[in-house]
Formats: C-alpha cells, structure tokens, sequence
C-alpha cells in the first residue's frame, strides 16, 4: 500500500466548518494553495496556468479524529433535515471510509515570485484553513463537465435560496474583495434544515471576524460583525 502525504495546505479565511460553503463553486472567495518544502518544483507547476480551474484532493481533516477508523453505511444529510438516512456513497458526507474531499475551484494564479512559490491562487474553495491536499488535477471540461447530469437527492440551486441583509455598517468590515463572496455564501444557508428558530443567532468566524446573523422565513439578516480578539 502507498502512503498517503500531504503535498500542500489551503489558506484561507474559513476558521471554522461552520459557514463553509457546502460544495465549491458556490461562493466566490479566495485562498492560497501552499505547497509542501520538497514539492515547491517550478517544473512541477509547467502549464498548469493554461487551464482555468482545477481539482483539489484533499482531506477531512476536521473529521479524522472523530472518524477514528470507524464508519456507517448511512449518514443524515444537514440538508435533508438530519432525520432522513442516506447512503454514505450517495452523499459527500465528511464520515467515509476514507475521509478524502473531491473539490473543482477556479484557478486565478499560479504566483512564482511569492514567498513560498510556487502559490496557487483558486476562487470557489469549500475547505477550512490550513485543510492537507494530497493532490491537484487539471479540470478538463471535455471530460469533466456534464450538463446533463442527474443531481439525485441534492439540492441545486446554485443561486442560494435566502435573501441576505448585510447592514453597511457590518459589510465594510469585510475586505471589499470578499463581501460578494460572503454574502453569496451565507445565501446558501450554513445552518442544517432541521434548525428553523428564527430567535436563535449563529455565529462563525471568518478572516478574523465573527458574523451573528439570524433566519426568518427566507431571509437571512446579519445581527452583528466583531474582531475576534
């Protein structure tokens, strides 16, 4: 059996899972893919600025010491309402056999001149800072899209499904060059179905923030937005 080793870990402003967005692509935020000493390799990175998204493989490392070589067959996915049981193979759900995340992000830079070059810059990653990827492939859209694909049981509405209100005041705490991504992210609704009380306020922590917001009805509206101290 070939040992499997972390050649690289993201960066970025996801300090917590709670907030991710559930699949890639949904929110447009940026990370930093930094490689590992042994594979910072110009040669290795030949070409790779040709394609403009890629594929992340990479590890549920949040879930590994839950996971403890243990699984089930079936899982309860957050969006189903967390009652209903589906196969694990049916669903991307972090409690596998083998916790590895599959994951296409769009591709903005492959950055020579930074320290720790090369530095991938990607758009659209669904992983939480400092997550280990063991491997990146070119995304091939010949091959790899299918427009005709069946969604099965999976929500698909790419557009998110709540009305976001951000107040001013809050939204110029974020980076301008985020507040499009965080916004479409929170559109998507972090919180499981089967939470719906429109008292409750959540909370998570992005890029040295924490963002309070509550759900009524379809709108999601931001309470609060504080520097984590």
């Amino acid at each position: 059996m070939i040992p499997m080793i972390p050649i690289a870990h993201i960066q970025n402003d996801f300090t917590e899972k709670f907030g991710i967005p559930r699949q890639s692509g949904l929110a447009e935020l940026p990370s930093l893919i930094i490689f590992a000493p042994e594979y910072r390799v110009k040669e290795a990175f030949r070409g790779l600025e040709l394609y403009s998204h890629i594929w992340l493989i990479w590890q549920f490392s949040e879930t590994a010491d839950q996971f403890n070589g243990k699984w089930s067959p079936t899982v309860r996915p957050p969006k189903l309402g967390g009652n209903k049981r589906m196969g694990v193979f049916a669903t991307r759900s972090p409690f596998r056999p083998n916790p590895i995340g599959l994951s296409a992000v769009k591709l903005l830079k492959v950055d020579y001149e930074a320290e720790n070059a090369p530095v991938l810059h990607v758009s659209g990653a669904d992983l939480m800072n400092n997550t280990p990827i063991y491997d990146i492939k070119p995304y091939l859209p010949y091959a790899d899209s299918h427009p005709e694909a069946v969604g099965g049981f999976a929500l698909q509405n790419k557009n998110g499904s709540l009305t976001v209100d951000f107040p001013k005041a809050f939204l110029d705490m974020i980076p301008e060059d985020r507040q499009n991504g965080i916004i479409s992210a929170l559109s998507h609704d972090p919180r499981p179905s089967y939470q719906d009380d429109p008292k409750r306020v959540y909370t998570f922590g992005f890029g040295g923030l924490e963002i309070s917001f509550k759900v009524h009805l379809q709108k999601l509206t931001v309470v609060n937005v504080t520097v984590i101290r």
